[in-house]
């Protein structure tokens, strides 16, 4: 069984790794531009539970019973 525990000597050795990588002025970038995605990653869940769902194309039984060719 692996367990996945992170200590402080983890984060420390992960946050050298990205300074090393991605240098000091480019990570905050990073991490606004990781934020504001996130934000509007959930303004778009909300104003989607919010707003009624519309479906033009019902399915009724009527519709199913009927013996038309489907168009294409």
């Amino acid at each position: 069984m692996i367990l996945l525990a992170i200590s402080g000597g983890h984060i420390i050795i992960v946050v050298v790794a990205l300074l090393l990588l991605f240098g000091g002025k480019k990570i905050p970038e990073l991490m606004g531009g990781l934020g504001k995605g996130m934000k509007d990653f959930k303004k778009a869940i909300k104003e989607d539970d919010d707003t009624p769902v519309e479906s033009s194309n019902k399915v009724t039984p009527e519709a199913v019973n009927k013996k038309e060719p489907l168009k294409e």
